[in-house]
């Protein structure tokens, strides 16, 4: 595996790793922090050995197994984000969010909660965007990488940014070595390192299927740090704003690279370094602080008081009389609340982008007994290798159990949904030895297809 696929990831996760032992240790920071460094060396071996065998289900297997067989707290603190990231590959997001995830504190340049002002009302994201970017020449949205409903709102806004005027898209770790991406038209594998999430891959699909010009802007040295975020800066002005004065940019990163103001990473930013080549300034929308989490001890205590007052459905933001958004923090023009989740049949219903997909019921007896057991659905006009539209994994068991627990002794078949948006697919089930089980043509309609009856999942 090359640098152009690791070396940003090694240096997301010793970003948001622990800086102090916990409180039972006897280990100094420093130690800490060596530790975890072990650790992320350790990670990265296992996620090239994975990435060697054949089929995602056996890529997953191995991230799986390796984060069960430890009782290393500083192996699982970083190995968590690691394995989620692959989660959110087999589209088991649940878990995902369990595996990694940061809890936000209040800080004390945090703006005071919205709620505590009458000047500003809660709208809906896809309403206020599109209008807050009516003059702009870039917006930049950012995410967490292993908890897609980050993705969602900028899936949906999508159309509604190209009718106003905007004609380039990039995101982060897409891989420059893909030159048929274009005129291809949908992500494979070997498009980029997110983009193996199904909303991701859509993402980008959605963006060449409106005729945007995507592009890919990762740095391509080993630079780490204040310097990868100068050379990402510079690779978007290059490929966008040099060539095109007139372009209009979104931009989809993950976390900080997207703040205006303040130190990232010992330095500037990329939308920092990015202003200082071009003068542009982006609008940007925060989304990775205030959604829900697998454990409400880590969501930002402005999270629930909003919930419980306003109960929203969809994304929403805060807007003053004057048209101003709130920001949670400096360095963001609008901070996005994301809705609590819900789960049915072991899914969240965000996945239905809006309504712009339903749900297609997946029993199964098609896996043959043989689990787990990867479904994907693919476009019927894309190609064996194409990012799947969605995936899932059916196992008697749940996928969080260690290998010698993961035994089928007689189960009921499971049963789940695939989120689709009405049209022609490729469904597929295969084996964990990438064997095909079995595969149809399907065609999914403008409503949930017939199944069982099903009650959200109990919170």
């Amino acid at each position: 595996m090359s640098l152009l696929r690791t070396g940003p990831l090694l240096g997301c996760a010793l970003l948001f790793a622990g800086a102090t032992p916990p409180a039972h240790s006897a280990q100094s920071a420093a130690q800490w922090q060596a530790r975890q460094i072990v650790a992320a060396q350790k990670s990265e071996t296992i996620m090239q050995d994975a990435d060697q065998r054949k089929g995602l289900l056996a890529q997953f297997q191995v991230m799986r197994y390796a984060y069960a067989g430890s009782k290393d707290p500083a192996f699982h603190l970083i190995f968590g984000q690691y394995l989620s990231w692959y989660q959110t590959f087999v589209g088991d997001y649940p878990d995902a969010s369990a595996s990694f995830s940061i809890k936000q504190v209040p800080l004390a340049d945090d703006s005071p909660s919205p709620l505590s002002s009458a000047d500003y009302t809660a709208r809906p994201a896809l309403e206020v965007i599109p209008e807050l970017a009516k003059n702009a020449k870039a917006v930049f949205f950012n995410e967490a990488h292993n908890v897609p409903i980050t993705r969602t709102l900028t899936v949906q806004l999508l159309t509604k940014l190209r009718a106003e005027g905007f004609n380039y898209f990039a995101a982060e770790t897409l891989y420059q070595t893909d030159t048929k991406l274009q005129s291809r038209g949908y992500p494979i594998k070997g498009s980029g390192f997110y983009t193996e999430e199904p909303i991701c891959a859509e993402m980008v699909r959605t963006a060449l299927k409106l005729g945007f010009k995507v592009v890919a802007y990762e740095a391509l040295s080993d630079a780490t740090g204040d310097a990868r975020e100068a050379e990402q800066a510079r690779n978007i002005y290059d490929q966008v704003f040099k060539k095109d004065p007139s372009a209009r940019l979104i931009l989809d990163a993950g976390y900080a690279h997207i703040q205006k103001t303040g130190t990232f990473l010992n330095g500037s930013s990329m939308a920092e370094h990015l202003h200082k080549i071009s003068g542009i300034d982006p609008l940007s929308v925060e989304q990775t602080m205030l959604f829900p989490h697998q454990s409400s001890d880590d969501d930002h205590p402005y999270y629930a008081p909003v919930m419980q007052k306003l109960q929203p459905k969809d994304p929403i933001v805060f807007v003053d009389k004057a048209g101003k958004p709130w920001s949670l923090r400096p360095g963001y023009d609008v901070s996005v609340f994301f809705p609590p989740q819900q789960l049915l049949r072991g899914r969240p219903t965000w996945l239905s982008l809006g309504s712009l997909r339903v749900p297609f019921f997946i029993a199964g007896e098609r896996c043959n007994r043989s689990y787990p057991c990867l479904v994907q659905a693919r476009y019927a006009d894309e190609s064996a290798d194409a990012i799947p539209a969605d995936r899932l994994v059916l196992d008697p068991v749940p996928l969080n159990t260690v290998l010698y627990e993961h035994i089928n002794n007689g189960h009921t078949a499971p049963s789940s949904e695939l989120y689709l948006r009405p049209g022609k697919y490729k469904l597929t089930f295969v084996a964990e030895d990438a064997g095909m089980l079995y595969q149809q043509d399907i065609t999914v309609g403008d409503q949930p297809t017939d199944a069982p009856p099903a009650k959200p999942d109990p919170g």
